[in-house]
Order: structure tokens, then sequence, then C-alpha cells
């Protein structure tokens, strides 16, 4: 499951991200902007993360802009649209965790086993949503805790700017 987030009707902030002169400094403002406003999604999902045997899954939940190869061949399409487009993933870390997160959340049917365990029935799991219910308590509160660090960052950007260009 993939979510969009599109932020319209705030046209101040984009005017004030276009000042920005460099494109690479807008993104970087827009990156810890959105890291910090998504912090509180994040701790609610790990708190929200089955124990588990390990605890793997609950520690490896992060805010990052990297993807897996597979993961990025499928976002090439978000990547085209635009050279000034931000994105920011929420979620488990398969290389710390492992690829088996989408199963906690959604559940598994009754299947039969292959691998280790081949021709066994696995009598399937329950869902134990973690992610879904830490953006359904904290998505409204994100996009409001977004706009107003997304000035914050602006403000800091305008400060450091007019502080080099003194020398």
């Amino acid at each position: 499951m993939t979510g969009t987030v599109k932020l319209e009707g705030l046209r101040d902030l984009e005017q004030a991200l276009a000042q920005i002169e460099k494109t690479a400094t807008a993104k970087a403002v827009m990156r810890r902007a959105l890291k910090t406003a998504a912090r509180p999604v994040a701790d609610l999902a790990a708190a929200l993360a089955p124990e588990g045997p390990t605890g793997k899954l609950k520690r490896s939940i992060s805010i990052s802009t990297k993807l897996s190869k597979r993961q990025q061949q499928a976002n090439r399409k978000l990547q085209a649209e635009g050279k000034a487009a931000v994105e920011m993933f929420l979620g488990p870390d398969y290389k710390q965790a492992g690829n088996h997160a989408h199963l906690v959340e959604f559940g598994t049917k009754p299947h039969r086993n292959r691998g280790q365990f081949a021709g066994t029935q696995h009598p399937g799991t329950a869902p134990r949503p973690f992610l879904r219910p830490a953006w359904e308590a904290e998505g409204r509160p994100t996009l409001d805790r977004l706009g107003k660090t997304l000035w914050g960052e602006i403000e800091k950007a305008a400060r450091r700017a007019a502080a080099k260009e003194k020398g």
C-alpha cells in the first residue's frame, strides 16, 4: 500500500521556497522539515509494532530518502515528475528487520509453505497493523507540523544565506 500526500493552498510557502536560490538548498530544507514533522508518526508506529522474538521490526522503523533497488524501480515515475520533488519514506528498514513487515501489517492467508518447511500447511496470521493506525492518528497533526516546521527551516536558510552574503 502506498500513499501520497499533496499539500495545496500553501502559496506563501511555495513562494518562500522559490526564493531560496539553489535547488539543493530548497530540497535540504524540505527534507529536514519532512523528517521533523513525520517523527511522531514513526515513533507511534514503532510503539504499535509487535515486539516479536527479536524486536527488530520495532527498532527498524525509520524515516529516510533511500529505497531498495526494487522500490526505486517502482518509484521512477514519481521521480520523473519533477526535479524539485522531495520524497521521504517512513516505515520498516528491510535490511534491519527482514522483509516481512507487510505480512505483519496485513496478515496472511492460510497457505502451503515452501523453502525449509516445504509441503507443510501454514495456518495464516491475523493482521497486526502498526503503520496505518500511526498515520490515522498522526496524519493531520503531521501536516500541520509540516507547515510550521517548513516556515522555520525557510527562515533558517534565509538567515544562513544572508550571513553568507555578508561574508
